[in-house]
């Protein structure tokens, strides 16, 4: 399906909570299919549901699409603000005799329905309203209700799901304007996205039906009826639908768990989207290559093995500038105190080894546990076993040979190993009280990366706190 306007996406979430990572995924599809076509990604923040929706809410769901890394064009558009323009179109559509005016009461249209059930028949409503003569309508209080074709289908030709054809007869004339005044969501949608100039509506496959209760209304109305796109929703693993029993399902709870933006970028882009095999990409190739024909029709199952898959590529070919700065992010994010001066000195030239192993950001820093401690160093019980008087008497003698030697891995390797070898050790030996003098941990880097990264200093000072 092509369309020769300029792209204009949006993303409309209801700020009733945090941002689902299903809502993340359709924000990232929007942005990724807007960008990557020089078009227009914009935000609405559907609050019409007053008694739910909260500022603090709102505010979540830009921090997480910041987060994400997902930029919009202009300032997000608040549906509420805009139901006088809402009616004002629900009251064109009368003039028009696009719509009506029902004055039938909630115990009315109850009573129709229980009569429906008891004698077998659909439940819709139908209003007796609908073809009133204007001289008999009473003075009281009525809501606006579309005026349906009631015969024939609505077709939704849809860029993911093919078109998808609803019988008219089992589309009501739903409501458009309540008596109160106030727009219903179905009406203020269209509204919106028509007056934004949306192109294309990339959502979950659970708005479908509303897509051809939405298209009567640009028909009503004669408007351009946009590029529909209903993507699968996010199953867990167990193939059913995703909830907190599979694990995190807020995108803050993905953030605080350290994976990077880029990761969940590419991760979900994957997740119901795909480019031939490619697993591992960029935002620049995801940029070049998502398109609409990519999305399958099945349910995207959350994989969290693939996640740090994805996750641990990401980090080992990032910039050590821009892996500084995402776990400055993570930390803040997090509530833990910055890195110091003196942590970052000693951090930064170990990365390109810490990297090459880390599937996230905590994993990463518990791998620089050398880097971010200080003397006296705590040893754990478990290293403590390496730290006998015969393995401190050889650190004692390492440190006496460490002294002067150029700081380099072949040489201090080769120092360490000539130690060994006057004992009858290898360097697998050498390198246990070496970790545990180090970093205080019996898991650690390679004991020649923490000392090229401590430097000559350091390195000294903490091996002579444990020689015998």
């Amino acid at each position: 399906m092509t369309d020769s306007r300029p792209v204009v996406t949006r993303f409309a979430p209801s700020p009733t909570g945090y941002l689902h990572i299903g809502g993340a995924r359709t924000a990232l599809f929007n942005w990724l299919y807007a960008r990557g076509r020089g078009g227009k990604f914009l935000l609405r923040i559907e609050d019409t549901d007053r008694a739910r929706s909260t500022p603090e809410a709102t505010e979540a769901i830009l921090q997480g699409l910041r987060w994400l890394g997902l930029d919009w064009d202009g300032e997000p558009v608040s549906q509420f603000e805009g139901r006088a323009r809402h009616a004002e179109v629900a009251r064109e559509m009368l003039a028009n005799g696009t719509a009506y005016k029902c004055f039938s009461t909630a115990e009315e249209i109850e009573a129709f329905r229980e009569r429906a059930r008891a004698e077998g028949r659909s439940t819709l409503f139908l209003s007796p309203w609908r073809d009133a003569d204007p001289a008999t309508l009473p003075d009281g209080p009525y809501v606006i209700r579309l005026r349906a074709p009631r015969t024939g289908q609505t077709v939704v030709h849809d860029a993911v799901q093919g078109d998808v054809t609803f019988g008219n007869d089992q589309l009501d004339d739903m409501v458009l304007l309540r008596s109160d005044g106030t727009p219903t969501y179905m009406h203020a949608v269209v509204v919106d996205d028509h007056d934004m100039g949306v192109t294309h509506i990339i959502r979950g496959d659970d708005h479908l039906t509303n897509a051809a209760r939405q298209i009567q209304i640009y028909d009503a109305m004669g408007w351009e009826i946009p590029v529909f796109a209903h993507i699968p929703l996010i199953h867990g693993p167990d193939g059913k639908k995703l909830s907190k029993r599979h694990g995190a399902v807020g995108l803050h709870e993905y953030a605080a768990m350290g994976y990077p933006p880029a990761a969940m970028r590419n991760y979900l882009a994957r997740l119901g989207w795909s480019h031939g095999d490619d697993e591992l990409f960029d935002d620049a190739q995801a940029l070049e290559w998502f398109d609409l024909t990519g999305i399958g029709r099945a349910p995207a199952r959350l994989d969290f093995k693939k996640l740090e898959h994805v996750s641990g590529h990401h980090i080992a070919h990032m910039g050590d500038a821009t892996l500084l700065k995402e776990v400055s992010a993570y930390l803040r994010a997090t509530g833990a105190p910055a890195l110091t001066a003196q942590q970052l000195a000693w951090l930064q030239p170990a990365l390109s080894a810490l990297k090459t192993k880390a599937k996230t950001l905590p994993a990463l820093l518990e791998q620089a546990h050398f880097a971010l401690t200080s003397r006296p160093v705590e040893i754990e019980e478990k290293a403590l076993s390496a730290l006998d008087p015969v393995s401190r008497g050889i650190l004692q003698e390492l440190t006496a040979a460490l002294q002067h030697v150029s700081w380099n891995r072949d040489e201090l390797e080769a120092a360490a190993k000539q130690i060994g070898e006057s004992h009858g050790l290898g360097l697998g030996k050498i390198a246990a009280p070496l970790r545990a003098a180090l970093a205080g941990r019996s898991s650690t880097p390679s004991v020649f990366d923490m000392m090229l990264a401590l430097g000559r200093d350091e390195t000294l000072a903490r091996i002579q706190d444990q020689a015998g």
